[in-house]
């Protein structure tokens, strides 16, 4: 797992100063060439760094490298990213230049109707490797927006997130009110986000008023009763300016009641939040189902009227099955075969007599 604070470290080793290393830092984020900036590195950069560059440079670009690109009908795209441990994680490219990274492979939340979810958390991944996932997007498009909603909580990988959110609101040129930090709710995130040089934007993972129901959905989140919930990120907003985003996947019989909407209106009225209608993005082998999309409009539709700023969005990816956690679900499961089909290989080797 590699850190941003390895990337400098290994440069002060070689004698770079502050400068020096803000110089690679930039150019890596926004990918672009060690060679490209204003001034030629001869004129100023120790030779012993110059000459580390070539090989930095490839290691940089070994942390985040594409396997699989699903486009999508909508304009976005899925990628499965492969870390140089042999791990994949998925990025979102999304339309309007946003991307969505992933800060875990897999996730100890486990939200029932999440494919992430399943395997749990097999480890954290390294602030340099979150910024890999954008330096490759930028690779294939411009990225003016990053929102940490991909595989993983971020909360629970705090350091490394914000280290990489740090980066990326400075020398990686992107506005701090769009760096995005979704989480289920932890008190960790809040006290923690407000002393940040960079202070991004907050998603808050609601899914269902009733206490219980959240529970039952997230199980193994932060036990937040939805009104304490909405009440600390309203002192968020308020603090930053930037309007809460309130996430809500949206499932057929499950939280799309009337019961909902009430409670919907009661917790998000006259609050400074954008509540984010999400339908439910269908993953094979779990028991839930996408409402219509008449039904996920009639709701958007009563909470807008009814004085909640609603946006019903469509989940990315939906024609190339592409819910998070599948297209390495699918990864894992064609690995496997190959492993197993090997180590049968091995033990029918015979032994030499």
């Amino acid at each position: 797992m590699w850190s941003i604070q390895d990337i400098r470290d290994h440069l002060r080793a070689l004698g770079a100063n502050e400068r020096h290393e803000q110089r690679v830092l930039r150019l890596w984020t926004q990918a672009k060439p060690q060679n490209s900036g204003r001034r030629p590195l001869e004129s100023f950069m120790p030779t012993t760094v110059r000459d580390a560059l070539p090989s930095l440079s490839d290691t940089l670009a070994g942390l985040a490298t594409l396997r699989e690109q699903h486009p999508a009908q909508d304009g976005s795209a899925r990628l499965l990213v492969g870390l140089n441990d042999g791990q994949t994680v998925e990025s979102v490219l999304l339309p309007r230049d946003g991307l969505c990274v992933s800060s875990q492979v897999g996730c100890a939340v486990g939200c029932v109707f999440c494919m992430t979810g399943r395997e749990g958390l097999i480890r954290q991944v390294g602030s340099a490797e979150i910024v890999a996932q954008v330096a490759l997007a930028r690779i294939l498009r411009p990225v003016k927006k990053v929102v940490f909603m991909g595989m993983g909580e971020p909360s629970h990988n705090l350091d490394q997130v914000m280290e990489a959110i740090d980066l990326l609101g400075t020398v990686g040129n992107i506005g701090h009110k769009n760096l995005v930090f979704s989480t289920v709710g932890d008190e960790r995130v809040f006290a923690r986000l407000p002393q940040g040089r960079v202070k991004p934007a907050l998603a808050l993972s609601l899914h269902s008023t009733r206490a219980d129901l959240r529970a039952q959905l997230l199980p193994r989140a932060p036990r937040f009763d939805p009104q304490d919930l909405v009440e600390a990120g309203e002192a968020y907003a308020r603090a930053t300016g930037y309007p809460i985003q309130y996430q809500w996947t949206l499932i057929e019989g499950v939280n799309d009641s009337e019961e909902e909407i009430e409670g919907i209106v009661r917790l998000l009225q006259g609050k400074y939040a954008l509540m984010n209608m999400i339908p439910y993005n269908a993953v094979p082998d779990l028991p839930y189902a996408r409402p219509s999309w008449e039904r996920a409009a009639e709701i958007a539709r009563t909470l807008h009227q009814r004085g909640v700023l609603t946006k019903l969005r469509q989940s990315a990816g939906q024609d190339v099955d592409g819910g998070c956690g599948q297209l390495r679900a699918r990864d894992v499961q064609r690995v496997q075969p190959v492993k197993i089909a090997i180590a049968g290989l091995k033990l029918a080797t015979p032994t030499a007599p």
